[in-house]
């Protein structure tokens, strides 16, 4: 019987080591996957703003040809901030869709605590 329980508590601190290493690495995939949309959220950022440094002068310049440069600038400014808008939400929603919580460990720590009083009874 003593050879028995002996068995078990190794074979738990084996499990329960393992269930570790899961959660870890389960943990690891899932901040990896926020922080890859989290840089391109600040891609996004970058590439809106550097849109409005680079194409604002010459469009508001080429509008305010036709209309005047007042509402040239709000046009251009319009159109880059809808572009911007697009980067940032959609990167936003990836990241919301990303849930942090390690369920497959949760699900075979369960799984093990129903095997351990099993082997106990």
């Amino acid at each position: 019987m003593g050879d028995l329980f002996g068995e078990l508590a190794a074979e738990t601190g084996t499990l329960i080591r393992q269930e570790v290493s899961l959660a870890q690495a389960e943990l690891t995939h899932k901040a990896t996957r926020a922080g890859k949309n989290i840089g391109f959220l600040a891609v996004g950022g970058v590439v809106a703003h550097t849109a409005m440094l680079a194409v604002v002068g010459g469009i508001v310049l080429l509008l305010a040809q036709f209309v005047a440069a007042w509402l040239a600038a709000m046009i251009v400014g319009v159109v880059i901030g809808i572009a911007a808008y697009f980067l940032i939400s959609s990167a936003l929603a990836a990241l919301k869709r990303t849930d942090p919580v390690p369920r497959e460990t949760i699900e075979t720590l369960k799984e093990d605590a129903e095997w351990l009083k099993k082997e106990i009874s």
